[in-house]
C-alpha cells in the first residue's frame, strides 16, 4: 500500500480492516503512508522504485487522491508481473508501459462497499477492489479496457541550446537527499559525459561513488539505489541546505 494518509488517524487501519474482512488471508505490506499530502509525483517515484522488488502477482494499492469524490476514474494497470490499482490522476503513469500493459477502468460497483462516501474512497472503493483482486477475481470482470491514462506533467530531462542537460528534482527522501529525473543511461544515449551540476547557484563537480568520497558537510552527486542521480551531502541534508525540493530545476554541464 502507498498512501498519503499518515498513521495518526485511522484511515490506513480502516482500509486494512476492509481488505481482511473480504479476504482474511491477505498479506498486506506497507510501502509508505508518509507521502506528502496530494503529492502525485512523490508517490509515483516511490511506487516505481519499490515495486520491482516484490514477488510476481503482487497487487499494489495506491491512494493519493486529490480528486476524491469527483468524476476521476478508478483504474487497474495490468503488467506482465503485477496489478496496480489507483485513481487515474497520473500516480500510476510512472509504471505504465504503453506497448505492454493493459488498463482496466473499474465500473462494476458490485466490488465497492454498499455506501460510498465522497471523502474516503480508499475505504469504500479501493480497499474492497484490492481485496477482491487478492481472492483471484479477474480485473476484467470489474470493468472495461481503456487505452487512456492521465500522466504527470512532462518532467523528462532535455538538452537546451547551450548544450546543458536540464533536469528536475522528483523526490526528497527522509535524509534530505534530492533524487533527480536523470539516469546515467541518458548521458550514454546522447554520448555526453557528466561534468557538473548547477543547482541553486551551487556547483557540484563530478559523480561520486560513495557519500564518504566527500568531506562531512560537502555537497555531492551520486547514482542512488533506484538508478537515478541524487544530490546529497555527506552526513547532511541537501534539501535543507539548498532550500530545494520536488519540482526544482537544475542544469548539468556536460562534455561531448
Amino acid at each position: 500500500m502507498v498512501t498519503d494518509f499518515g498513521l495518526k488517524d485511522g484511515f490506513v487501519g480502516t482500509m486494512k480492516g476492509v481488505i481482511l474482512g473480504i479476504n482474511p488471508s491477505a498479506k498486506i505490506v506497507d510501502i509508505s503512508h508518509d507521502i506528502s499530502p496530494q503529492n502525485i509525483m512523490e508517490a509515483s517515484y516511490v511506487l516505481k522504485s519499490s515495486s520491482p522488488y516484490f514477488p510476481d502477482g503482487t497487487i499494489f494499492l495506491v491512494v493519493i487522491d486529490p480528486g476524491v469524490g469527483s468524476a476521476r476514474k478508478v483504474i487497474i494497470i495490468k503488467t506482465s508481473r503485477f496489478l496496480y490499482l489507483g485513481p487515474d490522476n497520473g500516480v500510476l503513469s510512472g509504471i505504465y508501459n504503453q506497448k505492454e500493459d493493459e488498463i482496466i477502468e473499474i465500473t462494476d460497483k458490485t466490488y465497492f462497499l454498499p455506501e460510498i462516501s465522497n471523502t474516503f474512497h480508499g475505504r469504500d472503493i479501493f480497499a474492497p477492489v484490492a481485496a477482491y483482486l487478492s481472492t483471484g477475481i479477474s480485473p476484467y470482470l470489474m470493468g472495461v479496457k481503456t487505452g487512456n491514462i492521465k500522466t504527470i506533467n512532462n518532467i523528462d530531462p532535455f538538452i537546451d541550446a547551450q548544450n546543458r542537460v536540464c533536469g528536475t528534482i522528483i523526490y526528497k527522501d527522509i535524509f534530505g537527499n534530492l533524487i533527480t529525473n536523470l539516469r546515467e543511461d541518458f548521458f550514454h544515449k546522447y554520448g555526453i559525459d557528466f561534468k557538473n551540476i548547477n543547482i541553486k547557484d551551487r556547483i557540484i563537480n563530478g559523480l561520486s561513488n560513495s557519500y564518504s568520497e566527500k568531506s562531512p558537510g560537502e555537497l555531492l552527486a551520486i547514482k542512488g539505489s533506484s538508478g537515478y542521480i541524487e544530490i546529497a551531502i555527506n552526513q547532511g541534508n541537501a534539501g535543507e541546505l539548498l532550500q530545494a525540493g520536488i519540482g526544482d530545476r537544475f542544469t548539468v554541464n556536460s562534455e561531448q
